[in-house]
């Protein structure tokens, strides 16, 4: 009999407990596209990227062609004269492969402007979410935005909208 008194008094404290938590949904992404100024950073970000795209593949059109004029000249070319031309055309890829990195790396120009542009908009975004969550009492904020493990979610708890008329 205890046991099973005990048993129901576990569980209604536990449903009391899970019913007091106060959880809200939010889409972050939807509500990064929601402003124009994170669409305009992405643009300008695709336009910087191709941009350095071009001139990066203009740079191994370069060293392709070096290479493609050493093949036709090599039957006539001294065994030194073919190893200073093969090292030459390995340095000259080597050189744009690390301008390459410089650019499109993990520290690299685009990735240190992204930074730049998009970080402003993150922490103004981040902000509001918290700043709603606090207004209205949320203890947990979950985002949906690509979220594989999310395998369900009430219509009911998504403040997206909400978050995104803060923000205006």
């Amino acid at each position: 009999m205890k046991k099973i008194l005990l048993t129901c008094l576990l569980t209604l404290a536990a449903a009391g407990f899970a019913s007091a938590q106060n959880y809200i949904v939010v889409n972050s992404e939807k509500v990064f596209k929601s402003l124009k100024e994170y669409n305009d950073a992405l643009a300008s970000l695709d336009r910087m990227a191709e941009r350095y795209q071009e001139e990066v593949d203009r740079r191994f059109a370069e060293v392709e062609t070096l290479y493609e004029n050493y093949m036709a000249q090599k039957p006539s070319l001294t065994a030194s004269a073919r190893n200073a031309r093969e090292n030459a055309i390995l340095a000259r890829e080597k050189e744009v492969t690390e301008y390459q990195q410089q650019i499109f790396g993990t520290d690299g120009t685009l990735m240190k402007q992204r930074l730049e542009l998009i970080r402003p908009i993150q922490e103004r975004v981040f902000g509001a979410i918290e700043a709603y969550a606090l207004q209205h009492g949320a203890e947990l904020v979950l985002d949906s935005a690509n979220n594989a493990s999310l395998l369900f979610c009430n219509p009911a708890i998504d403040r997206t909208q909400q978050v995104i008329e803060a923000l205006k």
